[in-house]
């Protein structure tokens, strides 16, 4: 059995190729091919804009692959969501979807775009947009990137992906509406869903995948403890946490392991420290399945 998986290139690929480090594969490829090596026999990879991930699914030509929501609703691909994995290039956030307008312009709704140009990679999504809001005259123009420049001389108006939002404030453009929230999906075509070996392979990377993203702002933490400051100590630990606590060879006391935030430790450790924990280390995790 080979899983035929979709990766996406672009702005999303490196913060993807450290995802799978994390669940547990490693991924190369050279700085011209599309087809990263996988240390895993069984998964056959090919790097491919996020834009045309959905496309290739519904049409068979890839079993599995992750792309952006965003991208799934302007396809109108008719593929099974496997699972939600909240990442972008820049942060753990959602981006959004938004219509742009420049600040100075009185253009306040959809409605008042009748007639204007809109530039955008997200034709049919934009399109559809428009029509849900009484708006069918709008010209919705295909962009191959960089929108903001083309406003606005040569469009009214955007639609494009934001996550922080600084190029379009760069641009001196303000955001008029926002069309949708879209995170990346691990996602399937429905014969590859429907296949026992197939559908197996896929959910032991959903779990993988999904633990990775658990773990992230993550830490272990584990110390020992006299048993005399062992109530002290715990009283100290995040109440919504149940630490592991192990008695220590001859009875010298207990060892203790937790799970916490990263931000956490900071202001905990030296409270820890000072209840009586001694010998405290903290470390990073990979994966946290729940």
């Amino acid at each position: 059995m080979i899983l035929k998986l979709g990766l996406p290139k672009g702005s999303l690929q490196d913060a993807t190729f450290k995802l799978f480090a994390n669940a547990g594969w490693e991924i190369r490829v050279d700085s011209r091919s599309y087809q990263p090596t996988v240390d895993d026999p069984e998964i056959s990879a090919l790097l491919i804009r996020p834009q045309e991930i959905p496309r290739y699914l519904e049409d068979g030509i890839l079993d599995a692959g992750l792309t952006g929501k965003d991208w799934i609703e302007d396809n109108g691909a008719d593929v099974h969501e496997v699972c939600e994995l909240t990442y972008s290039k820049a942060t753990r956030n959602a981006i959004r979807v938004v219509l742009a307008a420049p600040q100075d312009s009185p253009i306040e709704g959809p409605k008042d775009l009748a007639g204007k140009r809109i530039a955008t990679e997200y034709v049919q999504l934009t399109e559809r947009y428009f029509r849900s809001h009484g708006v069918p005259d709008v010209k919705v123009e295909f962009s191959w990137g960089a929108c903001e420049v083309k406003v606005p001389v040569l469009a009214d108006a955007i639609v494009v992906n934001t996550e922080t939002g600084s190029s379009l404030r760069a641009h001196n453009l303000r955001i008029v509406d926002t069309l949708l929230t879209s995170t990346t999906r691990f996602v399937a075509n429905h014969d590859a869903w429907a296949d026992p070996l197939k559908r197996a392979k896929i959910e032991d990377m959903a779990l993988l995948l999904t633990g990775a993203l658990n773990a992230h702002a993550l830490v272990g933490l584990k110390m020992n403890v006299s048993e005399s400051k062992l109530s002290e100590v715990v009283a100290q630990l995040p109440s919504l946490k149940r630490p592991t606590v192990s008695p220590l060879y001859a009875d010298s006391g207990f060892a203790i392991e937790i799970i916490i935030e990263e931000k956490q430790a900071r202001d905990l450790i030296p409270r820890l420290k000072r209840a009586g924990a001694e010998g405290l280390v903290e470390y990073p995790l990979n994966k946290v399945v729940y």
